[in-house]
């Protein structure tokens, strides 16, 4: 559609008063100009994803507005998920792990070095959800001349509300929840850090829902599934695809501290029967896999999967060995494509069926007295969320729409290619990550089914994630860090805030560069990208002995994306002097010329990449893209 604000004729007439001027009625009512936000990156969504492609960009010299639908930022950390989903501490770095860094000197400087509060937050990556929010904001508040963030601004998924020129999205209209009022966005560069992927949907871009048949890509656990949670594959798995979604929940706050626990109240709209299968489970010890030995399933612990947090309370989740705990499949399934008065209701209705599970376990008469005394233990922490009757603001929003990208990420780019080995070496990499295959159920209980349809878990080993899963197809000068490209399988573990927080400075990065060197993103300098990504602490390919800061960390970075280490070695070992064969085959690989002065047995691993490392930089580019290690050809 075409934008097109009316001009209006000015009058200007002289007038003689003595006393005073009656004003013009017709002045108020004429309508006013909606406001219009000018910057050069707009970013749809206060996630972490878009905090930090906020901060990306700001630090990259660009003006930034960043619109979050609520009145408070941050997403799922700021709403009960403090337990953060990395498999390996130092897969994920660069912005991730500045925001880690300040969640444990939170508390040192609160509670001081030596105390339980640090001790509990796990070096940064456990936290309690106030402290995630009051993290995020201080961040964006060191950059306030450059980030405005305004709350309350709904954008809403219609085609009308973007304004497109050539595929480029020029401008798009929000409401101000506040008002009412429309308001215009102009920017040069666009992002969609929603959930649900609502701005790139109505830019029209394609997308995917629900899941991929197991045959379309070979991909393990792919389609319909009955599975125990540590165990084979049961009978009814047809491994066909659908359109399901799977379930969402809210990530609890839960404290058994008598100091700060208040009473879980019983929902207005109570349905007891929705709970009644707890009762056998519970007295038959009926669980869908192996029990932790450290959890007591006569407890809270068969209805959420508790994780510790500082000062006495836990991020409780969905527990995922029940059948019956506080995801509710099937009824989320319209949340990626449905309006926002739909996900309010949706919204409402798991709170309160979530409140129920609680309430009913904790006091109906036919649960098992010592379970009900066992779980009156546990409350809402009474610190948190004072605003919403101490219950999280926001629904878990697992998956939406998985906009269609450059690269469309598989679980087999997750999967190492053999016993040991890497998953397969992406050279555009925008970040390394390493989190299972994870999904939750679809379904709700089924009579003689070994688990929920679509629940489980699948290891995966540290991996790199190509830049083209946050680049749209047909839709330009937009960028997709959170509602990224992937099958179901495949977005399954990429879906985790750390690797969404990563992505994002990625494409607050790419947005930067953009703007200061006249790329379109679709077609950004890669080198250059990466180069800026590693200047700011990023891990694009885990290695177990290096680290960003290290010496020769740049170089090591620039040529393992190459290839130059065997896919089976995660060990860098700068240190270590290098052998003359290894020392001829990164030679020869970087096509360096013999007067490269190096010493085999003498000089380290580290310094003759930092020697080829100089030297490639003064290759044209058609040489430097031809620079390849044995490694790549494992694809």
């Amino acid at each position: 559609m075409a934008w097109r604000m009316g001009t209006v004729p000015l009058i200007v007439a002289l007038c003689v008063v003595t006393a005073w001027t009656q004003p013009d009625e017709t002045e108020s009512a004429k309508p006013k100009p909606p406001v219009v936000h000018q910057s050069q990156v707009a970013i749809v969504g206060g996630t972490p994803g878009g905090i930090m492609a906020a901060l990306t960009a700001a630090r990259g010299g660009c003006k930034v507005v960043l619109l979050e639908r609520t009145e408070h930022i941050g997403g799922l950390p700021a709403n009960g998920l403090g337990a953060t989903d990395i498999h390996t501490r130092g897969a994920t770095g660069g912005i991730f792990s500045e925001f880690v860094t300040r969640i444990k000197q939170h508390y040192i400087d609160t509670y001081g070095a030596d105390s339980q509060q640090v001790e509990d937050c796990s070096d940064g990556y456990h936290f309690e959800p106030k402290v995630a929010e009051q993290v995020f904001e201080d961040m964006l508040a060191e950059y306030q001349e450059a980030i405005t963030v305004l709350k309350q601004r709904q954008f809403d998924c219609d085609p009308s509300h973007v304004v497109l020129e050539s595929d480029a999205v020029k401008r798009i209209l929000v409401t101000n929840r506040i008002s009412g009022a429309t308001e215009i966005v102009r920017a040069t560069i666009f992002m969609d850090a929603t959930y649900e992927g609502d701005l790139a949907a109505a830019a029209g871009a394609p997308y995917r829902l629900g899941r991929e048949p197991d045959y379309a890509f070979n991909e393990p656990m792919a389609g319909k599934l009955y599975k125990t949670w540590d165990g084979a594959v049961g009978d009814g798995s047809t491994g066909l695809g659908d359109n399901a979604v799977q379930a969402y929940n809210y990530r609890l706050c839960l404290t058994n501290d008598p100091e700060i626990r208040g009473a879980v109240p019983k929902p207005e709209n109570y349905k007891r029967d929705e709970y009644l299968s707890l009762i056998d489970d519970i007295r038959n010890n009926r669980l869908t896999g192996k029990p932790d030995e450290n959890k007591n399933y006569n407890s809270i612990d068969r209805l959420v999967n508790r994780v510790s947090l500082p000062n006495n309370k836990s991020d409780s989740n969905n527990q995922h060995i029940a059948f019956i705990s506080t995801d509710l499949p099937e009824e989320n399934w319209p949340w990626p494509t449905a309006d926002w008065e739909w996900r309010d209701r949706y919204a409402k209705r798991l709170r309160e069926y979530t409140l129920g599970l609680i309430w009913f376990a904790q006091n109906d008469p036919a649960v098992p007295a010592d379970f009900r005394q066992n779980c009156r233990e546990w409350g809402l922490a009474k610190d948190e969320y004072d605003d919403n009757g101490n219950f999280p603001r926001q629904v878990y929003v697992r998956e939406g729409r998985r906009i269609a990208g450059e690269y469309l990420f598989t679980a087999h780019d997750a999967l190492p290619v053999k016993s040991g080995a890497r998953p397969p070496i992406h050279k555009n990499s925008i970040t390394a990550s390493h989190y299972s295959l994870d999904s939750h159920a679809v379904l709700k209980r089924e009579a003689g089914r070994a688990h929920l349809d679509g629940f489980f878990s699948y290891p995966t080993a540290p991996y790199t994630v190509p830049y083209g899963v946050i680049v749209p197809q047909g839709v330009e000068n937009l960028l997709t860090p959170v509602p990224v490209s992937g099958t179901h399988i495949g977005f399954s573990t990429l879906r985790m805030e750390p690797c969404w927080m990563a992505m994002g400075q990625a494409a607050g990065a790419a947005a930067a560069l953009s703007i200061k060197f006249g790329e379109p993103v679709r077609g950004i300098n890669i080198e250059r990208l990466q180069d800026a990504l590693v200047a700011q602490g990023a891990v694009l390919m885990y290695f177990r002995d290096a680290k960003p800061g290290d010496d020769h960390y740049a170089a090591l970075q620039y040529f393992a994306l190459r290839g130059f280490y065997p896919i089976g070695e995660w060990e860098a070992k700068l240190d270590q002097p290098i052998s003359g064969v290894r020392a001829n085959q990164w030679m020869m690989w970087a096509k360096a010329p013999k007067s490269l002065f190096y010493l085999p047995g003498v000089t380290t691993q580290g310094e003759l990449l930092t020697g080829l490392y100089t030297y490639v930089q003064t290759l044209p580019p058609y040489e430097r893209d031809r620079i390849e290690g044995d490694a790549l050809k494992t694809k």
